[in-house]
């Protein structure tokens, strides 16, 4: 792949293994290697892990981007939110194995996936965009409506907090945590149970069931280029 990201398969199931710098930020050119790996595991028919580092699953967008140029950073979140559109689209099962901490981006990708195993420790979960001054975009709200409870999306969205790793499977960010030493067995067997579906009714399951959703992501997807364009002038 790149040195971005790192692709193994092993027999039916796609490990794309996130390795941007220390904390996984997400650049375009970052996206762009996972939407990459995506496109060789979708003709391997392979089903999905994407896992993080040791300590650290993604923390969200490159901030920099925005910094040296607004007009990309605006291309990076909607790019980062068609990424995740395409998760919850994906043909074959995808898993979030979270490695530590995820934040903003990082958790709405594991909000993306279909199975979430996350490490257990003294880790922080959450979307931090209010916190750091920024206002929510639609993407944002939609997708974590969909897949909090509603005291958490209330919390998460409007609120920023943070949670740790148990709590984050009570908010629904994770289905399950595990000891470190366990995670990437836990993850594989679950990619191995998944690997026995029958992936044309996965496939098609998922689209109909999610079809609300993906609609309601799209508007989301438009309005806030838009919005955020319009407000830059462009």
């Amino acid at each position: 792949m790149t040195d971005l990201v790192n692709y193994q398969l092993d027999g039916k199931v796609a490990t794309i293994t996130l390795q941007n710098g220390k904390v996984n930020a997400m650049s375009p050119d970052h996206i762009a290697a996972i939407n990459g790996a995506l496109d060789q595991a979708e003709q391997d028919k392979a089903i999905v892990m994407i896992v993080g580092q040791p300590g650290i699953f993604s923390a969200g967008f490159d901030l920099k981007v925005f910094q040296a140029n607004p007009v990309n950073g605006v291309e990076m979140v909607k790019a980062g939110s068609t990424l995740c559109r395409r998760l919850l689209a994906f043909p074959t099962p995808v898993i979030g194995v979270c490695t530590g901490h995820s934040v903003a981006q990082g958790c709405f990708t594991l909000m993306a996936c279909d199975y979430r195993v996350g490490v257990d420790g003294p880790f922080q979960l959450g979307l931090n965009e209010v916190q750091i001054g920024m206002t929510m975009h639609h993407f944002g709200i939609e997708l974590p409506r969909a897949r909090l409870t509603p005291s958490y999306f209330q919390r998460s969205v409007n609120n920023a907090q943070m949670y740790s790793p148990a709590e984050a499977v009570e908010g629904g960010f994770l289905d399950k945590i595990v000891p470190a030493d366990d995670l990437m067995k836990t993850a594989m067997a679950e990619a191995q149970r998944l690997s026995g579906l029958n992936l044309a009714a996965h496939k098609a399951t998922k689209l109909k069931m999610r079809a609300g959703l993906l609609k309601t992501l799209d508007e989301a997807i438009a309005k806030d280029y838009k919005e955020q364009m319009t407000a830059l002038g462009k």
